[in-house]
């Protein structure tokens, strides 16, 4: 795998509509900006590009608890996605993200029982991509529906992929909408 760049960015909330947020809820996320083996040509073998999902995973997985500053039980969302460089397709985001990513991301941020939430699109450089966020072990834990946003101005190229990982120590600012509490979750299957 050829990584040309790792940005990690970390977003700290203090305070949302003049009510003060103590502690500051914390979001990170972890972007690799790769070459992609497949820009340009149809590929029916996938596997090149399901096996960097998997090395990406721990590797963005490690880097985004390491730059929360938290032990990896403290983390409490956590998601993926994925943008396209234009000689690629969006399948080569499903390839990184979905067979073998998972794994490893859990791992970094300890169990993981719920469903790691996921977006792909293509785009150019500087395009938006939404991260979108939910409960590491808990999937109806409606505080922790959220996403961040990254960017990054010359990425990805056409034949690249930006990949980018999300975690956070906590759910939204100021959680109101009701729904089963983070810290009610048992996180047995993944939904409660």
């Amino acid at each position: 795998m050829k990584i040309r760049k790792i940005i990690t960015v970390v977003e700290d909330t203090n305070t949302e509509i003049g009510q003060a947020i103590d502690p500051p809820t914390r979001k990170c996320a972890a972007v690799a900006v790769i070459e992609n083996p497949c820009a340009g040509k149809f590929s029916k073998d996938l596997s090149e590009l399901i096996s960097y999902g998997e090395q990406l995973g721990q590797l963005l997985g490690d880097k985004a608890v390491a730059a929360l500053g938290v032990d990896p039980s403290q983390t409490e969302s956590y998601g993926k996605a994925a943008l396209v460089g234009m000689q690629g397709e969006l399948e080569h985001a499903a390839a990184i993200l979905h067979p073998a990513l998972g794994a490893p991301l859990r791992k970094a941020v300890e169990k993981g029982a719920a469903l790691v939430p996921s977006n792909k699109k293509m785009g150019s450089c500087g395009h938006p991509l939404d991260v979108p966020l939910g409960h590491k072990d808990a999937a109806y834990v409606r505080s922790h529906f959220d996403g961040m946003e990254v960017r990054v101005t010359d990425a990805p190229r056409a034949n690249e992929i930006l990949v980018a990982v999300a975690v956070t120590d906590s759910g939204r600012p100021l959680p109101r909408v009701g729904g089963l509490e983070a810290a009610d979750a048992v996180g047995e299957d993944g939904l409660r």
